[in-house]
């Protein structure tokens, strides 16, 4: 499902330091070790559609731990970080809190959560890469991995038949001859490709696959890196994209892309695994055409890789202010632990841990957001990529890049120097 990050991460009144929270061997070694009662928020994803799962849970702890008491409390997302930043400023927070992956890091650098001792959390040592990142700061471990969301390429099946193509590309020179082929019978009001121009998470995607990145860390510092030669390689062809496919308006974001998609407009896109089946349902089909002729496979990069991904997901962390935070760490591993891991990828969910995800490779039903998820990407761990994102530095860049209003290096260094003025400001 599309998360976005809530750019005002204020915890406003709270004035706690991350050396606070003590060294990285572990909240659950001593603090809360004989606690009586554990509150756990949740959105309400967990409330509606794995309720089983959390009972689990709460059976294994209070299994162990006679007598303990768990009380729920369940979120939306749109409302969940301002009830935490308001009640982290007392001295009334929850003990486990659900976190989306790109909202982690203003708390960790707030010194919001507990460090974490990832050695009493099964599968750690297999967590995927970008949850991972997700959770780790200044060297230390601040969450763990809850479940994981991916993209992959989506596209009509009916109109690639029709125009010759009768197998998903495995090259993106494959890739790109499929779609020259329905563009051209379609027509240069139709977008072969309808990659929407301020779409970030795909954009980075070809500057990753590319060999160049946001930012890089060096001693200590962040520093903006979109206008190495690498990057401006992935966003050079990111535009020929938009150039030679896109055929949509150029200014828009990906906010609506299913519903375009769902319309007919286009022979393909790129996006959260959700989003084709979503298109072809009955609400969005317009055509009437989508219904099993929609089919995702994984995206070819150019490089001759699978393109990385975003990956997008939740994580699980544990507030400082806890009185409970042993016990904490205990509920966590056993919801995020193989039994758990298990349910969730029964609910279609992608699992935290690449042992996990391997199997999912060898069942046609799961194989390719599997395969997909195994090459990816995150945003920089930086003090500052809050308001990086909030000042929406990249969509700003692409929106230039893909209108033609500067050229590729020209946006790539305005981005860079928007970049460096906040990427290190806490």
């Amino acid at each position: 499902m599309k998360r976005k990050l809530i750019a005002a991460i204020g915890i406003a009144g709270m004035m706690v330091s991350i050396a606070a929270c003590g060294d990285d061997s572990g909240s659950g070694d001593s603090k809360g070790t004989d606690a009586k009662e554990l509150t756990v928020w949740l959105t309400v994803d967990a409330q509606n559609n794995w309720p089983e799962l959390v009972k689990a849970a709460d059976a294994a702890v209070q299994k162990a731990h006679p007598g303990v008491k768990i009380n729920h409390e369940y979120y939306g997302w749109p409302d969940k970080n301002a009830k935490l930043d308001a009640v982290l400023a007392t001295d009334k927070a929850p003990d486990v809190v659900e976190m989306g992956n790109t909202e982690m890091l203003g708390y960790m650098v707030k010194g919001a959560f507990a460090p974490l001792d990832t050695a009493k959390f099964d599968n750690s040592s297999a967590w995927l890469d970008g949850l991972k990142a997700s959770v780790t700061y200044d060297g230390k471990t601040y969450g763990v991995p809850y479940y994981a969301g991916g993209r992959v390429a989506n596209w009509r099946k009916d109109l690639f038949a029709s125009a010759g193509v009768k197998t998903t590309p495995k090259t993106y020179t494959e890739l790109t001859a499929a779609l020259d082929k329905v563009q051209k019978k379609e027509g240069d009001k139709f977008s072969a490709w309808y990659q929407p121009t301020r779409d970030w998470y795909a954009a980075m995607s070809f500057v990753y696959d590319a060999g160049g990145s946001i930012a890089k860390e060096d001693g200590g510092q962040w520093k903006a890196n979109l206008s190495s030669p690498e990057s401006i390689k992935g966003l050079n062809e990111f535009k020929n994209v938009l150039d030679t496919y896109m055929h949509g308006d150029k200014t828009k974001d990906e906010s609506d892309r299913y519903i375009v998609y769902g319309q007919g407009k286009s022979g393909m896109i790129f996006a959260p695994a959700w989003e084709g089946a979503t298109a072809a349902a009955k609400e969005n089909d317009k055509t009437g055409k989508l219904a099993n002729n929609v089919e995702n496979f994984v995206m070819p990069g150019p490089s001759g890789k699978n393109l990385p991904v975003f990956l997008g997901g939740s994580d699980l962390a544990v507030p400082v202010k806890s009185d409970a935070q042993a016990l904490a760490a205990e509920w966590i591993n056993a919801f995020t632990g193989p039994s758990g891991q298990k349910g969730l990828i029964a609910k279609g969910n992608l699992p935290n841990n690449k042992t996990d995800l391997a199997t999912l490779k060898s069942d046609p039903a799961t194989a390719v957001p599997a395969t997909a998820a195994e090459s990816n990407w995150f945003v920089p761990m930086a003090p500052g990529w809050g308001q990086v994102e909030k000042a929406q530095v990249l969509q700003t860049m692409l929106q230039s890049i893909g209108t033609g209003k500067k050229t590729v290096e020209a946006a790539a260094k305005d981005a860079d120097a928007a970049i460096d003025k906040v990427i290190n400001t806490k």
